[in-house]
């Protein structure tokens, strides 16, 4: 993975073990490194953060492209039930992917707060179809000019995949279907936080989001691409989500 070897790409357990717990999840071919600046201001904060390496990451390309995307679920459910052991209440703060599981388990009940990052509600036609096909016949894509990141420096330094996995792009789509069925069951409060220059995801996706969910707020950050948490914008997302899950 590259860029891994000058930053901390391990999973991250941060802060008290007693009062409130949040449960911080990575993109799509991403690590905890890209949460864990939320982790650690949470974690200042007296909120227990955890930040997990979800099923196929931290490893390869091809091992990421074996995992449908029921297994990211599952491991963060599994997460979520043992920070609910220790903390009687559990947020979840989810980056881009991570923010299509944390909407998933807020169906699901049992989540005071949540906060989600940069969430890819969908891609616009024709590239569902496009990817359902051309990932049998090419399954890796490769990646170029690094990940989406306004600031210069943390977008060298940010550790990533050298190609994108096309099967793993087409369960995050059908995730995304799952995900976008299920937001009129969310009815708790969300922050919807986006990068205004994102790329990746569109920031249309942040008002369907505002729009579709029961109590949301939306916080779209003026100088950030897709990664806001490691952004320009970090610090004062960082900020956002302590205010809004301490409220």
């Amino acid at each position: 993975m590259s860029g891994a070897a000058a930053v901390d790409v391990s999973p991250f357990d941060l802060g008290p073990r007693n009062g409130a717990a949040a449960l911080c999840l990575h993109g799509l071919t991403g690590t905890p490194y890209e949460v864990r600046p939320l982790g650690e201001a949470l974690a200042a904060n007296g909120i227990r953060a955890r930040g997990p390496v979800l099923p196929g990451h931290n490893a390869t390309p091809e091992e990421l492209a074996r995992v449908p995307y029921t297994a990211w679920l599952d491991a963060a459910r599994d997460e979520l039930e043992g920070l609910r052991v220790d903390h009687a209440d559990v947020f979840v703060v989810g980056l881009s992917m991570g923010g299509l599981v944390t909407l998933a388990l807020a169906a699901e009940g049992g989540v005071p707060r949540i906060a989600v990052v940069a969430t890819p509600l969908r891609f616009r036609a024709p590239i569902p179809l496009l990817i359902s096909l051309v990932r049998h016949v090419k399954p890796f894509l490769r990646k170029g000019g690094g990940s989406d990141i306004r600031d210069e420096a943390a977008r060298a330094r940010h550790p990533s995949y050298p190609a994108m996995p096309l099967e793993s792009v087409h369960q995050l789509i059908q995730l995304q279907a799952r995900v976008r069925s299920l937001l009129s069951r969310i009815e708790v409060p969300a922050l919807v936080a986006h990068g205004r220059h994102d790329k990746t995801a569109s920031p249309d996706d942040a008002h369907t989001l505002h729009r579709e969910l029961a109590k949301s707020e939306l916080l779209f950050l003026e100088d950030s691409a897709h990664v806001v948490p490691v952004d320009h914008d970090g610090p004062r997302l960082a900020e956002a989500v302590v205010a809004f899950l301490t409220r």
